[in-house]
This record gives structure tokens, C-alpha cells and sequence, in this order.
């Protein structure tokens, strides 16, 4: 768990044990329980940084897990107020995509942060609108930037530094398949239908295929009992430009997702 497998001072300790707890709580609150007996988790502590959880990424193997880097004397406050650890976790509820799709799970990660922390209580609906518009604002603006198909913008993410375009137009592509899921009258939205998929379909998905993407969304139609994702997906991946996606659908999922 402690880089070189050594564990810091006692305080430090409980301090991350009940960070992590708590975010597992969050997170599994909203998303059900994950399929897997548990989460490996590396923390790296850093004397030094700037915020409390500079860098997470996940790591996939027989047991998916993630990997945390943290400032070493963040409060348990800032660390729960931060949302790197939500938007990690979040990532474990899908398949690994292939490089081209990166923009569909990271969006999926950044939508469910912020769906988490609202329904946490950790943000207001208001915050949650400001800070979905903000990003998406941000998302646009890199778009002119970064122009071309998003799946070929996706693929080379790295190497571009396109982060805001790739994560923001996926975050618009769930917050337009929650509207869509609204309009034909499905009983599911996202989160319940990301609950669903935890039972009956994410084992027999393969991870890092160019397959993956279209299997998950494909279940995610079938357990919806709608042609929702699998359209929206064909169109996003090959667009050049940025979604529109309007206050008032924003506005609407902070009401819904609000406890």
C-alpha cells in the first residue's frame, strides 16, 4: 500500500485509512459495490505539493486498483474535499478502453466525481452546475486548439496535452445520455444502469480492445431497453467540434442526482 512498503507515522495512517474509507463509502453509495473482493491501493506521499492529491491513476490487473499521490500533510478535510479519489474509484466501474476511447472513460470519471460529491453533500447543486459549466467551458475552448476527430485527439492525448477537450466531450457525451435516457422514457439513469452492468456484464467484457467501448455501451442499451449510447457514441467519437449541452440539462441533473 506505502511506497517501498513502508508505512509512515501512525497519524498519517489513520488519516489516509479514513480518507479512503469514507471515498469508498461515496462512491459505492452511488455506483452499488464493485465486483471484486477488494481495491489494491499504492499511496505515494509527497512532502511538497501544491494541492492535496496532485496525481491518481488506475492500475488494471487480475484486481483492479488505483494509485494515489498525495501531500503528506493535507488535512482529512482537503483530502476528502478533493476529488481526485472519486473520479479513480469511478474508473473502476468500466472496462479499459482502447487509447481511442480514452475520452469516453475519462469523462465518464470526471461526470462521476461530481455526481458523487453532490450526492455526498460534499457540493451544492449550484456548485455542481458551476463546476460542469466551467469545465465544459474549458472543454471548448481547448477544442479550437485541438482540432480533428476526438477519437484521433484521444488517442494522442498524451503527447497533445489535449486533457480538457478529451475529458470535457466525454463528460458531455453522459450528460446528453442522461437526457436521451430521460426522453425515451427509460426507468434507468446512468448511475442505476452502471449498477446494473457491475452484475451481469462486466466480466465478460475484455478490457483494452477496440471492442470494449462498444460492448459496455451496448450493454448499457440493453439494460436501458434503448438505442441510446451506442448512436451517441458512433457520433462523437468522429466530431471535430464541441457539444452543446445547455444550462438547463445541467440544472436537471443536479436536481435529480441531489439528495
Amino acid at each position: 500500500m506505502w511506497q517501498n512498503g513502508r508505512p509512515p507515522e501512525r497519524h498519517t495512517v489513520e488519516k489516509v485509512s479514513n480518507w479512503l474509507e469514507y471515498g469508498l463509502a461515496q462512491v459505492t453509495s452511488t455506483l452499488t459495490d464493485l465486483q471484486q473482493p477488494s481495491i489494491p491501493v499504492s499511496i505515494h506521499l509527497n512532502e511538497y505539493a501544491n494541492e492535496p492529491v496532485p496525481w491518481g491513476e488506475v492500475v488494471r490487473g487480475d484486481l483492479d486498483g488505483i494509485t494515489l499521490h498525495i501531500h503528506k500533510h493535507a488535512s482529512l478535510a482537503q483530502l476528502k474535499a478533493d476529488w481526485t479519489l472519486y473520479h479513480e474509484l469511478a474508473h473502476l466501474y468500466h472496462p479499459l478502453f482502447d487509447y481511442g476511447d480514452s475520452w469516453l472513460g475519462e469523462g465518464l470519471a470526471t461526470y462521476l466525481q461530481n455526481v458523487v460529491m453532490l450526492q455526498a453533500g460534499m457540493i451544492s447543486k449550484d456548485d455542481f452546475t458551476q463546476r460542469i459549466r466551467a469545465g465544459l467551458t474549458r472543454g471548448e475552448a481547448a477544442t479550437e486548439t485541438f482540432k480533428g476527430k476526438l477519437s484521433t485527439v484521444s488517442e494522442n492525448m498524451w503527447q497533445l496535452g489535449a486533457y480538457q477537450r478529451v475529458y470535457w466531450s466525454g463528460t458531455a457525451f453522459f450528460i446528453e445520455s442522461e437526457a436521451q435516457l430521460k426522453a425515451v422514457g427509460s426507468k434507468y439513469n446512468l448511475t442505476a444502469l452502471l449498477a446494473r452492468y457491475q452484475t451481469c456484464c462486466k466480466k465478460s467484457t475484455m478490457p483494452n480492445t477496440n471492442h470494449a467501448a462498444v460492448k459496455f455501451l451496448a450493454a448499457l442499451d440493453n439494460l436501458a431497453k434503448a438505442d441510446v449510447f451506442i448512436p451517441l457514441y458512433l457520433t462523437y467519437r468522429v466530431r471535430g467540434d464541441f457539444p452543446n449541452i445547455s444550462q438547463r440539462q445541467i440544472r436537471y441533473l443536479s436536481n435529480q442526482y441531489a439528495r
